[in-house]
């Protein structure tokens, strides 16, 4: 049985409006079975995605004065990937209160990336409609984003996006230079997803998704200079 009181526990934030948390984490599966319900959370997906895009890129502007266009570009779009939002609903165990159609339930719908990362949007884009864009900027930020950039500029690589780092590794280890594809694109116009993959040689080293051609190589370059690291 759903618990609006453990769902509003888990996400962390008092709603004044429950309504707006309901409908965020109702995924259109559970209105195939559910005919008395009507609102999936795919409209505040919507807005949470463009307050998202907003608050991230504030942040950086701010909190990164010294950083060039083409930097920040590349770090915003390193955090609002589906991916890094997967990650974010992870911490907070956001799978466990969504509501999910049985099939969708059994296929392993709670922990799917794409599922994942709509319902993060769909919690901002509630957020923002509950308590304005200074509640929104609170919770993605104190919870998420400040404290993944501070990880990223320990790292030392947070200027220098993820493609240029891996064409110097591999022309550096292999003398070629990776080659990126597009290998796939699904859902509405509105909402597309790419998926990319990177080859070194012959081989397949990375996989990216994301919901741009760029955003998809920056993740498939990411998750090839974490196979380079790991075999060195």
């Amino acid at each position: 049985m759903w618990s609006y009181a453990e769902a509003q526990q888990v996400v962390g934030y008092t709603f004044q409006q429950p309504n707006l948390l309901r409908t965020a984490l109702t995924h259109r599966s559970y209105l195939n079975e559910h005919p008395e319900e009507t609102e999936d959370y795919e409209r505040l997906e919507f807005l949470g995605d463009a307050v998202l895009d907003l608050v991230v890129a504030e942040y950086l502007f701010q909190a990164l004065p010294d950083w060039p266009e083409g930097a920040l570009t590349f770090l915003r779009a390193s955090l609002v990937r589906a991916e890094r939002l997967a990650e974010y609903a992870r911490q907070i165990e956001l799978g466990r209160v969504l509501r999910l159609g049985r099939g969708m339930e059994l296929s392993g719908g709670r922990n799917h990336t794409a599922i994942l990362a709509d319902a993060f949007e769909a919690v901002v884009g509630a957020i923002y409609l509950d308590g304005g864009l200074d509640a929104a900027r609170t919770w993605v930020l104190d919870r998420f984003i400040a404290p993944t950039v501070a990880a990223t500029r320990r790292s030392g690589h947070a200027r220098r996006d993820p493609k240029s780092r891996l064409q110097e590794a591999v022309q550096a280890r292999y003398n070629i230079t990776p080659r990126y594809a597009i290998v796939d694109e699904s859902g509405p116009e509105h909402d597309r997803r790419f998926t990319a993959e990177v080859r070194i040689g012959n081989e397949v080293w990375g996989v990216g998704e994301g919901r741009s051609k760029q955003e998809a190589t920056l993740a498939a370059a990411e998750a090839a200079l974490r196979r380079l690291e790991n075999e060195a």
